[in-house]
């Protein structure tokens, strides 16, 4: 078996992912896996850009210095530049990526200025002005403080460093998009997913990112490796994906990648099957902009089992679901699920990425055509492989019995928890008419996210599953309620820095549900606190009753996203989902500081390439591993940037 980690620094480790039954994968398709994997480099610098304005001169300037660097590299400061500059290429920028701080150097400008003075900077072509910015914006705390903040007592565009919006106000960004859905009525397209809006000479105006447009260079990069793998498509519907998807790229057009979408959704054959585009909006705190990603993937066909019985099952679900009935779907159309390996991440889905995945994201055409869910098998099973004999659940469980459900059980109950929030959660309800997403503002992906985890968390102990074969035992999904519990009240808050607040909002969501069954189920004690020589531990005593809990939670955040309701949203989000018990946060902290583990991973990529006989004629797919973050980062460096 492949070792799956590779290195550890700051709160930060990277691991590989297998790439199981590659091997019997025929040629055809290995060779659409290797075009559609350069596509999903090519797009690296325009997330880089998007997460802000400084992040691509000062990756470039960091880069040469290491390099570059002629003095002592065994030195402590040049080892704290190294830290450094692997935390940037982690996060994809200066900020961290879950807390949304500007990460801290550890140096100071005039130790920077040191490492300058020997390395050789000629090769940058830059100004002394626009030096001196950079070793500022690095050193200087008070500058670009947080990529996106939430907020909500602040203009969130203001108080922001993302790169969405140039010289624009939330109330003007707001007003601008209402007004374009207003004047669209039905269907709309998802308007301005693929645009910057800058204000210029007093007037907003929208900068598209298209071939011809701006992220110009590196988009038509991304269309030449599309119409590379055009021809090893595995049929008609996927080859029809691809064409709209450059057309999507070429001319900027929503419209178009609302038909790409379309096709996507519909497309359920292949065994391989990519994600490329603008997607998601967390990196905007109006969640109105895509940040730029790509997954490049192929069919574990046993693990798609599983999911496949979900997919089948789902009208059941949506009809048993505790949601008020008018906010249910009367049909539920095209739920599709499946479970992958990932064979490529680009984009904002690396280094760190996601689990699972549930598109597209436009509302109309989930309710009309459906959607696509997978749980990534072979991330989760690096998680897995990596977390065996790291302490993590001895400390924080509250007893052997927990220890030994969640060991024997915890694997299958957490992918079954993510099968379940990607491919019924997130596919689940519906809107009332006129209600948009942007009506929740700042706090619509938390309610989202909150959503299908109690989807997840409602039927993870149903005994339908028991009947559907999906589990063996009611104990898997007493492993997940633990697993859940612990992390959401405790484990989690690891990855926050003492005297912070929650901000990101898949930690939200998880706090939020956590919180709201502890002090919804105080009366009967269904939910409890636990001290045991000297530490606390959380116990669940009733799990039919927290069951129960999950599902009223689940009726109200369904209402509020039906119903569009921001005032109903702020008060769960802010009242539970969003400050930190101070005491407890320090003891959870010097606890996990003993176990000496890194709270946030990410992966290395393989390097795939094509094998030729002496005709030229490819004859195979190889891959290969970098040997840590730095190697493959100044390979990306130097074979993908574009902008």
């Amino acid at each position: 078996m492949m070792e799956v980690f590779v290195e550890k620094f700051a709160d930060l480790k990277i691991l590989r992912y297998e790439l199981p039954d590659f091997e019997k994968l025929d040629l055809k398709q290995k060779q659409y896996i290797y075009y559609l994997s350069q596509a999903a480099l090519c797009g690296r610098d325009i997330l880089w850009d998007q997460n802000n304005r400084y992040n691509l001169p000062i990756r470039r300037f960091l880069e040469t210095i290491y390099k570059t660097f002629s003095g002592n590299r065994e030195s402590e400061l040049f080892q704290q530049f190294h830290v450094y500059l692997r935390r940037v290429w982690f996060s994809n920028g200066l900020h961290h990526h879950y807390s949304m701080d500007k990460i801290a150097p550890g140096f100071s400008a005039e130790e920077l200025k040191e490492l300058m003075e020997q390395s050789d900077l000629t090769g940058l072509n830059y100004e002394e002005e626009a030096l001196n910015d950079w070793i500022d914006v690095i050193t200087n705390p008070e500058r670009e403080l947080k990529r996106v903040s939430l907020d909500s007592q602040s203009d969130l565009l203001k108080a922001s460093a993302m790169n969405y919006y140039q010289g624009v106000e939330q109330e003007q960004a707001e007003a601008y998009y209402k007004q374009k859905h207003q004047e669209a009525g039905e269907n709309a397209p998802s308007f301005g997913l693929n645009s910057q809006l800058v204000c210029e000479n007093g007037r907003l105006k929208e900068k598209v990112w298209h071939a011809d447009g701006m992220y110009g260079k590196a988009i038509r990069q991304i269309v030449f490796w599309l119409e590379k793998a055009y021809p090893f498509a595995e049929n008609e519907l996927q080859q029809e994906c691809i064409q709209k998807l450059i057309a999507y790229y070429q001319s900027g057009d929503l419209a178009t990648f609302d038909e790409y979408s379309i096709a996507w959704v519909k497309e359920l054959d292949g065994t391989v099957d990519f994600v490329n585009g603008f997607i998601e909006v967390y990196g905007d705190p109006l969640g109105i902009k895509g940040s730029w990603e790509s997954i490049v993937n192929y069919k574990d066909e046993e693990g798609s089992q599983r999911a496949a019985v979900l997919s089948e099952n789902a009208a059941w679900f949506e009809k048993h679901s505790p949601v008020a009935e008018n906010f249910k779907k009367e049909t539920v159309k095209g739920v599709s699920a499946k479970v992958i390996h990932v064979a490529m991440l680009g984009g904002d889905c690396f280094p760190h990425t996601p689990i699972g995945i549930n598109l597209p994201n436009a509302e109309w055409i989930r309710e009309e055509y459906g959607s696509k869910s997978v749980t990534i098998e072979n991330i989760t099973k690096s998680y897995f492989l990596d977390s065996l004999g790291n302490g993590l659940l001895e400390e924080f469980a509250a007893s052997e019995e927990e220890v030994e459900r969640a060991r024997k059980y915890g694997y299958l109950a957490g992918n079954l928890h993510t099968d379940l929030h990607e491919c019924l959660g997130h596919g689940s309800g519906k809107m009332m008419p006129g209600v948009k997403p942007e009506d929740l503002k700042n706090y619509y992906s938390t309610i989202e996210e909150t959503r299908a985890d109690l989807f997840a968390l409602y039927y993870v102990m149903d005994e339908r599953l028991l009947d559907l074969g999906l589990v063996p035992s009611m104990e898997a999904g007493k492993a997940e309620y633990d697993a859940y519990m612990r992390n959401g009240l405790m484990t989690q808050l690891t990855r926050i820095e003492p005297g912070k607040e929650i901000e990101e909002s898949h930690m939200r969501n998880r706090q939020l549900i956590a919180r709201w069954a502890l002090e919804h189920g105080k009366e009967e004690q269904v939910v409890d606190w636990n001290e045991q020589d000297g530490k606390t531990y959380i116990k669940i005593n009733d799990y039919v009753k927290l069951r129960d809990l999950f599902g009223q939670l689940l009726a109200e955040v369904q209402r509020i996203k039906s119903e569009g309701d921001l005032e109903g949203a702020a008060a769960l989000v802010e009242n539970y989902g969003v400050k930190v018990d101070a005491d407890l946060h320090q003891e959870i902290l010097e606890r996990f500081k003993r176990l000496n583990i890194a709270p946030y991973a990410g992966f290395l990529n393989p390097d795939f390439s094509l094998k030729t006989n002496d005709q030229g004629e490819v004859v195979d797919v190889e891959y290969a591993y970098a040997k840590d973050l730095s190697s493959q980062m100044l390979q990306y460096a130097e074979k993908f940037s574009f902008l």
